[in-house]
């Protein structure tokens, strides 16, 4: 019985999945004002009602799939962190993962979407994990210039540079476009490193 129970409940939790990951994938092409939960129906083939079995509104899917994404942030840089490596290294691995997240659904609708549509309450629980990646960002580059493989700087500064610069990725990435991820992101983090002038010969 408890197989059983134990099964019920990871095939709810995969379809409560599912419906969010459709309506980030709405939110992300149509904007969150212009989406129903009648199209995320649809794409689901299932009913309206069926979808309130998984979720209670269209304003908890949202805070629901910006949560996930930034989630999904925060863990993929704390793991950098944690890792072996210069910070340099740590941070050149941050960048990718960055960008390979907001290029996913959920990702993609923290840059697209975000909390702005949500009640104030949920919005600073959002903001909350904001600020929390941010900080993954400054610590790691603020160990760069302490020892020495990441040049002096503001680390605030450099932490808002590469998060804008990166997150703006997801306003213009076309899955079927020309441009791969790894080639995104390899660009990106070539650019956000060493910057796009040549060295001034004397």
């Amino acid at each position: 019985m408890q197989d059983r129970a134990q099964v019920r409940i990871k095939a709810r939790i995969n379809k409560r999945e599912a419906v969010l990951r459709t309506a980030a994938q709405v939110f992300n092409e149509k904007g969150y004002l212009a989406s129903t939960l009648d199209e995320v129906a649809e794409r689901l083939n299932v009913t309206k009602p069926t979808l309130y079995y998984y979720v209670k509104n269209k304003e908890e899917i949202l805070f629901e799939c910006v949560r996930i994404g930034l989630t999904m942030l925060q863990e993929a840089i704390h793991d950098v962190g944690v890792s072996g490596g210069s910070a340099a290294d740590k941070l050149t691995a941050a960048m990718r993962k960055y960008t390979e997240i907001v290029t996913m659904d959920f990702g993609m609708c923290v840059i697209r979407v975000g909390e702005d549509p949500l009640p104030a309450e949920s919005q600073q629980k959002l903001r909350r994990i904001k600020a929390a990646i941010d900080l993954e960002f400054r610590e790691l580059i603020a160990q760069g210039i302490a020892e020495g493989s990441v040049k002096p700087c503001d680390p605030k500064i450099a932490a808002f540079t590469i998060a804008g610069a990166i997150s703006w990725v997801a306003r213009w990435y076309q899955p079927n476009g020309d441009l791969s991820v790894d080639t995104i992101a390899d660009q990106c983090i070539h650019f956000l490193s060493t910057g796009l002038y040549q060295p001034v010969t004397p």
